[in-house]
């Protein structure tokens, strides 16, 4: 299984319009690619000295090539959206992880 996690930095005015948003368009839209089995949504509890609430994304896939096919052909339309709608309010970075089997 892989994990695809992108991590929000939001501006706290902006927190509830963004988990709306993430809960009605942004979730919805990468998981109607196929790509992904599951999807993860979180709060960090850990609170940021510069102000602002974070947040986490996950998206489980069941092969790196699903990832990859998300990256190279939906991810920067989505991700563009995103920036569009919270411009300068919003800083996010992705993250890949593999799991390892106990």
């Amino acid at each position: 299984m892989i994990l695809y996690n992108l991590t929000v930095h939001i501006a706290t005015e902006k927190e509830k319009d963004f988990v709306k948003w993430m809960k009605e368009v942004h979730i919805p839209e990468v998981m109607a690619t196929g790509l992904f089995e599951d999807n993860k949504f979180f709060k960090l509890l850990l609170e940021v000295e510069e102000g602002g609430i974070n947040y986490s994304t996950q998206y489980f896939a069941k092969s790196l090539e699903n990832v990859r096919n998300y990256q190279a052909n939906f991810a920067g339309n989505i991700h563009k959206k995103l920036k569009d709608r919270f411009g300068d309010q919003i800083v996010y970075f992705g993250s890949l992880l593999e799991q390892i089997d106990l």
